[in-house]
């Protein structure tokens, strides 16, 4: 049988090292030996020895149940294999952190991570009650994270002297370093005239960066 399909650009091949790679610009592959961590219902194929367990809160090293605004729950994947992860064929990105590294991520667009890592689901400090940026995971360590976002991401600095703007529903994350406040963009007058339906953005300042996604978010699938 021959096809343009059962090319090297479309073959899985045999992993190498274990951990995390990006098997195309809509998946990622991880080599697991031992224990990682991904979205619930994200695993699209695997093979080897692995199992999936959906994990809540609890105690003795059970993997917490991440919540954010969106609903987030993670899994434990354990074992020895591989696996393939993706959601709604969005774009993949690995961002690796190094010791002493932080970065804040909305975890709409968390995919999976190394179990080197740590996470926190925080508060948005001045987000008060606003969109997509009221709770978003604090990820500390060292490792690899998997991100998705629909479309190509725009990785805006951030300095002392020009802050940024943000939408809320489009905010992929940031770096830890950056504080957050609510900035009103519309006047009191414009907004009861019916306004431009951007009222209000996140405003993040300091040294860092930003990323955003080109489009405003959808709402979460809910399973039952």
């Amino acid at each position: 049988m021959k096809s343009d399909l059962f090319s090297s650009e479309h073959m899985a091949q045999p992993a190498t090292a274990p951990g995390m790679t990006l098997q195309n610009a809509k998946s990622i592959k991880y080599a697991v030996n031992g224990e990682m961590h991904a979205r619930q219902g994200s695993m699209i194929a695997f093979r080897g020895n692995l199992q999936f367990e959906r994990k809540g809160q609890g105690i003795g090293g059970m993997l917490k149940r991440a919540v954010t605004g969106e609903g987030l729950a993670l899994m434990a994947v354990r074992g020895q294999g591989e696996a393939w992860f993706a959601h709604e064929a969005a774009n993949c990105f690995i961002v690796e952190l190094d010791q002493g590294d932080s970065i804040t991520i909305n975890g709409r667009n968390v995919l999976c991570f190394d179990p080197t890592l740590s996470y926190e689901i925080k508060t948005v400090k001045g987000a008060g009650m606003v969109g997509g940026g009221l709770f978003n995971s604090v990820f500390t360590g060292y490792g690899k994270l998997g991100l998705m976002c629909e479309g190509t991401p725009i990785v805006i600095p951030v300095t002392a002297a020009q802050p940024v703007y943000v939408d809320t529903d489009a905010v992929v994350g940031w770096s830890q370093q950056l504080t957050t406040s609510l900035n009103r963009s519309q006047s009191v007058g414009s907004m009861v005239r019916g306004g431009s339906g951007e009222a209000v953005q996140l405003m993040l300042q300091g040294e860092g960066f930003v990323i955003v996604r080109p489009s405003e978010a959808r709402p979460e699938k809910t399973s039952n």
